[in-house]
């Protein structure tokens, strides 16, 4: 009888010792990575920018190619954090960001979401809060790409549809911020701003929908980055059709109106999609 209970408690520890072992890895492979983007925050700041405005004298010319110097290095970056195992990730749909000029409006679970649609995404763009530009790690890319700075008012809402009738890749987070762990657990979004309902309906653009699922919450709001998981966390990002706004409102409804109503939708949309089974 005793053998019998050391055949059955033996594999249980063995289990443990495995996902503790791997915690521990992936949390140390975690601290890496941190590392590793802001020592390519400091090189693009201190080589690539002066690099680039002594070479290259237009500055449209200029900030194309440092947008795509962006997009290569934060692939290579996905690349290294897939290989030591911090993450996995798949995409769906990827065909559907092979085009210019996309307003994409993601669900935003972790810190790395921006970083995985960029590494996606040729001449991308994106809303930057002000904290990242006093960031000396975030600093270099941001001044480099000429992401729009976030703002009050009607100046920000016209920087996101020129950026993307220039052929920009806008990428938006209706949520304004990480969605809340509780949220997540719940699959749902927080409650979203009008910001990215603002830019489709004043610029009459089309919104290019991105679905971003994760087994297990990671570098959320709430989490610091050493809290690791119990379990290699793994991204779904589900690029879907592109959605009109005419579908949800009248062409001669008031912007403001109009605005309301699509952040209603979009927030609806959002949450049926993530409650889907895969």
């Amino acid at each position: 009888m005793p053998e019998r209970v050391l055949s059955i408690t033996a594999p249980v520890r063995d289990e443990r010792k495995r996902f503790s072992l791997e915690r521990g890895w992936r949390i140390l492979a975690t601290g890496f990575c941190f590392m590793l983007f802001g020592l390519y925050g400091v090189l693009i700041l201190c080589l690539v920018f002066p690099l680039l405005r002594l070479l290259v004298w237009r500055r449209a010319r200029r900030q194309a190619l440092a947008r795509d110097i962006v997009h290569w290095a934060f692939q290579l970056f996905c690349k290294v954090m897939t290989t030591v195992g911090v993450i996995s990730f798949e995409v769906r749909g990827l065909e559907k960001l092979q085009r210019r000029g996309l307003l994409i409006v993601a669900n935003h679970p972790s810190l790395i979401d921006v970083v995985m649609l960029i590494s996606l995404l040729r001449q991308p763009d994106c809303v930057v809060k002000a904290a990242a530009w006093r960031n000396p790690f975030m600093l270099g890319p941001i001044a480099l790409c000429g992401f729009i700075r976030n703002q009050d008012g009607a100046q920000l809402i016209e920087d996101c549809i020129a950026s993307v009738r220039r052929g920009s890749n806008l990428i938006v987070f209706p949520e304004g911020t990480r969605t809340r762990i509780e949220a997540l657990l719940q699959r749902q979004v927080n409650p979203l701003q009008r910001g990215a309902a603002n830019i489709a309906v004043r610029g009459g653009l089309p919104m290019t929908p991105v679905v971003i699922t994760v087994t297990e919450p990671m570098l959320t709001k709430q989490q610091p980055w050493y809290k690791a998981p119990r379990r290699r966390p793994h991204f779904v990002l589900n690029v879907l059709d592109d959605m009109d706004v005419a579908h949800f409102v009248p062409s001669d409804t008031p912007p403001s109106l109009a605005a309301r109503v699509v952040t209603e939708r979009l927030s609806e949309f959002f949450n049926r999609e993530l409650k889907k089974d895969d």
